[in-house]
């Protein structure tokens, strides 16, 4: 047929009217040919073209059956316990595990238990075949890789159900941030897109993260919106399929299962995210979902209408019924509203950030008017005060929140430390999650938030529960993976410590059977002579030791008088100074304290003169320590909520465009002595805070201004001794994240740092003396060319002393730093290379060296400080040590002196001693129950060394 003319004279409107009368014409010829062709050949029935069209209506309708059919297909129901026979639907041939593994003589937690004596752990083909009681020599598989555990801890792989890489990848980009969808012309409402089509797998953050025992991970959708989109379970395990290529379907948990059998998870979020982004208030965000919903329920209650007519009309046969049905287009569908229909029939588990009683009070509400089922609340900083609420909705309800990270808005400012512990005690199951979206947010140390809720309290079992069979459970997924049995995937970490001790590093992970990392254990064939070793169990980390209010009132109220004797025993170490005279060995020592001075510290029974006099306060594992000294620019000390500027200092208080003397802002101008992180470090015994002036946002600042150290406990204020030194730095954003309006690259902020010291290299103001070094200069700076940079400008003005705070890839020109004498302040303690200015820092054990070992190994002088954005985790700080004594190899002594010594020599804190101050000379120390350096320690009594005074006595939270 040939191409109809373009009649281009008419309108358009009329060339559509034109185009419509041609169609209506022909198809009325091709009725009247088809009637005339029936009715000529009606007497020897039905012709060829009835028996098509019914053929072709009886298809239609069979298709749209099908799809009926498909509605209410949900995936395939957990067998549970798995049949140890199971196929692994990801392994194949090609790329999968072709060697059976034994691991043999192992201590395992088997995702509800630590089994009571030592087993041998069976892998093949993807799946764990058998765990049975250690065999010894009796149990040998020549073809067999096999590993000698020595009793060395295994457990499940981890399973994080709240992350966001692959999806947002490191080193972020805004090109490469597939996280939130936030457009306009969708609006608060996208649940209609999915994880799945925003994954790269190419992400080589998986492969970081499953070095840390993460073996799953729940790739989320963000919180921008109140329903974000379609989560998906995936193996963080990059190039796992058959030709080992890049491929996002190899990457899923469900690879090899039907698309229609896969779970399906909701992503949605309430609260102040939505709120923020779309300016409506929680009433209105409630609308919007309500809306959506009920629009749903009426597609849900179209479909099934259709479909039971459908049903009967093809049972009764009646052609006239179908041919109507399918006259509208078939089953009723709308892709927008599709997965908000399949959340109300049960095939999405939905999954919400939610961090307020208020708002988890209201998405149940939700629930109970529209029929669907939330699995779990993520965040849900507000939980543990209302876990019968949480309980009483039968949904089973997960909690997957954070140990420490809060306070940094106001709906996190309820979090507690015990959150984990209250749940538990009420029948919530508690997960702990990564969000893997902040440098903080890391979920390569998943583990160690589990190993801060069973410090506060949560049982050893619900904390290995909680990163292992509790997310698996909530997720649905519970028949694969986070347990290590027969017939589940062959997911599992070897720990080289218990899992719960602080710096647990594994030895070697397996994903669908497959070692992930380099042999550290050692392999071999058994000898038939072989004798098994007796297993050495790990020892499990201590809670933090409880006091009853009554004793603890007895006991603080003689501690704080300042004339009290006390008699301290049951003290297993000492980390302060002490004059040459004085020599210890580690043992049972024991301590008299006079107010605050330390007049005797011994071996037992060395003290034993002030027995009659002093009151006797018992300890089975003491440990003594200096003050700790902790460097932030969260606004510990100038601000209670970071996000609401209101609640301290002010927002943005530092002038972007303005270097000029008179304009540098002093932070001890800004102190508010006050805050929940304030009372958190308290309890990690520390004494000296040293502030930087408060930025709302921190990128896009050159100058931050003056730093000012003040004392974290006491009962002075900032004009009666609670400010130890006035003015501590100068502090200078080099870098990304410090190109400001007068400083656009960091070609012209350098340049403008030159010009800065050159002016004022005589001047008696704040820049001359960083010039001439009596005030240093702390450069905020993460990449190592940039330090290059300064390390020239410190070659330029040698008297300059000039320190570098954060310094994530400082490792990188480490013998540079030491050669320029150039100090830091550390914060990459646990690295993450997030953004591209640390894209090449070094992320540490198992799969690099720890950059603090480079740095000391080079000779340069550093201490530590926590990063991010929140202070909330503060009261980590010799955790923080103790993770650098255990990656590292440094001592104690030395690990201690990171966050003390150190810091106090490398800004230049000049601590007044008093004269008559003891043995301590009258510097802060703390004592705890339980070594500080590890998880479970409780300081009993903090002592300020100027006052002489205990100024804590067993500080608590909440």
């Amino acid at each position: 047929m040939g191409r109809m003319p373009q009649p281009s004279h008419l309108p358009r409107v009329d060339r559509h009217r034109l185009y419509a009368g041609l169609l209506c014409l022909f198809g009325i010829a091709l009725l009247a040919q088809s009637q005339w062709t029936l009715f000529s050949r009606q007497p020897a029935g039905p012709g060829p073209a009835v028996q098509q069209l019914a053929r072709h209506q009886a298809t239609q309708l069979e298709d749209n059956l099908h799809k009926c059919r498909r509605l209410h297909q949900t995936p395939i129901p957990a067998e549970f316990p798995p049949p140890a026979d199971r196929v692994n639907p990801r392994w194949n041939a090609a790329s999968g595990q072709t060697q059976t593994v034994i691991l043999r003589n192992a201590t395992l937690f088997d995702g509800e238990q630590t089994i009571d004596h030592a087993v041998d752990i069976v892998l093949e083909r993807g799946v764990i075949s058998d765990v049975v009681a250690n065999q010894g020599a009796n149990f040998v598989d020549e073809e067999a890789a096999v590993f000698e555990l020595d009793g060395r801890f295994v457990t499940p792989g981890l399973v994080d159900m709240h992350s966001h890489h692959l999806g947002g990848p490191h080193p972020s980009l805004d090109v490469t941030d597939d996280v939130n969808e936030v457009h306009p012309d969708s609006g608060p409402l996208t649940p209609f897109v999915r994880a799945l089509d925003g994954l790269k797998a190419y992400d080589e953050t998986a492969t970081m993260f499953a070095s840390g025992g993460i073996t799953s991970s729940l790739i989320l959708p963000g919180s921008a919106n109140v329903m974000g989109g379609e989560a998906v379970m995936v193996k963080n395990r990059l190039n796992s399929g058959k030709a080992a290529e890049q491929v996002v379907e190899d990457l899923l948990l469900e690879h090899g299962i039907p698309d229609a059998q896969r779970h399906r998870y909701m992503k949605m979020a309430c609260g102040e995210n939505p709120k923020r982004v779309y300016g409506h208030t929680r009433m209105g965000n409630a609308y919007v979902f309500r809306k959506q919903m009920a629009d749903a329920q009426k597609l849900l209650q179209s479909q099934d209408s259709w479909c039971l007519a459908a049903a009967a009309a093809q049972e009764a046969g009646n052609s006239d019924a179908i041919a109507k049905l399918l006259a509208n287009g078939g089953v009723p569908e709308n892709l927008a509203l599709e997965s908000s229909v399949a959340m109300l029939r049960g095939q999405v588990g939905v999954n919400i950030h939610c961090y307020e009683p208020e708002d988890m009070e209201a998405m149940i509400r939700h629930s109970q008017e529209f029929g669907f089922q939330i699995q779990a609340f993520h965040h849900a900083q507000g939980a543990w005060r209302v876990p019968e609420m949480i309980k009483e909705s039968g949904h089973n309800i997960t909690v997957a929140t954070f140990s420490n990270f809060a306070h940094y808005k106001f709906e996190a400012y309820d979090a507690s430390l015990y959150a984990g512990k209250i749940l538990h005690e009420h029948g919530v199951p508690v997960a702990y999650k990564s969000d893997a979206s902040e440098e903080v947010l890391n979920a390569k140390y998943l583990l160690s938030q589990a190993a801060e809720g069973h410090s506060f309290g949560l049982p050893e079992n619900a904390a290995l529960q909680s990163v292992t069979s509790v997310p698996a459970t909530s997720l649905g997924v519970n028949d694969r993976i986070g347990y290590a049995r027969p017939g589940y995937d062959a997911d599992l970490a070897i720990w080289d410590s218990h899992p719960l001790s602080n710096g647990a590093t594994p030895l070697q992970v397996y994903i669908d059977g497959q070692a992930t990392l380099e042999d550290r254990l050692g392999s071999g064939s058994l000898s038939h002579g072989a004798v098994s070793q007796p297993p050495v169990f790990p020892v499990s980390p201590s809670m933090r030791p409880s006091i009853s209010e009554d004793d603890k009132a007895a006991t603080c109220s003689q501690s704080q008088h300042l004339d009290e004797k006390l008699l301290i025993t049951g003290i297993r170490k000492s980390f302060i100074p002490l004059p040459d005279a004085i020599s210890l060995t580690e043992g049972r020592l024991e301590m008299a304290l006079d107010g605050g001075r330390i007049t005797c510290l011994g071996n037992e029974g060395q003290c034993a003169f002030a027995a009659a006099n002093y009151t006797s306060v018992q300890l089975t594992d003491g440990h003594l320590l200096p003050g700790l000294t902790a460097v932030t620019a969260h606004g510990l000390g100038l601000v209670d909520i970071v996000m609401e500027p209101t609640t301290g200092d002010g927002g943005n208080a530092i002038p972007k465009d303005d270097v000029a003397d008179d304009a540098v802002a002093y932070a001890k101008y800004g102190l508010r002595l006050q805050g929940k992180d304030l009372e958190r470090a308290k309890l990690g015994g520390i004494t000296k805070v040293v502030t930087v002036p408060l930025v709302a946002n921190p990128a896009g600042v050159f100058l931050h201004g003056v730093s000012t150290a003040f004392k974290a406990s006491g009962e002075g204020t900032i004009v009666d001794g609670r400010i130890l030194q006035d003015d501590v730095a100068l502090h200078l954003n080099i870098g990304q994240e410090g190109n400001s309006p007068i400083t656009a690259s960091v070609s012209s902020a350098i340049a403008l740092l030159r010009r800065l010291l050159t002016e004022n290299e005589d001047a008696n103001n704040t820049y001359g003396r960083a010039v001439n070094g009596s005030l240093p200069i702390v450069v905020h700076v993460t990449n190592h060319n940039d330090m290059l940079q300064l390390v020239k400008v410190k070659q330029d003005f040698p008297s300059l002393n000039m320190v570098f705070f954060e310094a994530s890839e400082a490792s990188l020109v480490a013998e540079q730093l030491a050669e320029a004498n150039i100090s830091l302040i550390y914060t990459s303690v646990r690295p993450n290379a997030d953004i591209w200015e640390r894209k090449d820092l070094p992320v540490g054990p198992p799969l690099t060296v720890s950059p603090m070992k480079t740095l000391f190994d080079a000779g340069v002088k550093f201490g530590i400080a926590q990063a991010g954005f929140s202070d909330s985790a503060i009261h980590n700080l010799a955790i923080d040590a103790g993770f650098a004594h255990k990656v590292t190899g440094l001592s104690e002594l030395d690990v201690v002196n990171l966050v003390s010594k150190n810091i106090e020599e490398i800004l230049g804190l000049h601590l007044d001693t008093v004269e008559s101050g003891g043995i301590n000379g009258g510097r802060d120390f703390v004592l705890y129950e339980g070594n500080p350096l590890e998880w479970g320690a409780r300081v009993v009594f903090t002592v300020d060394g100027s006052s002489q005074k205990v100024v804590e006595c067993w500080p608590d939270a909440n």
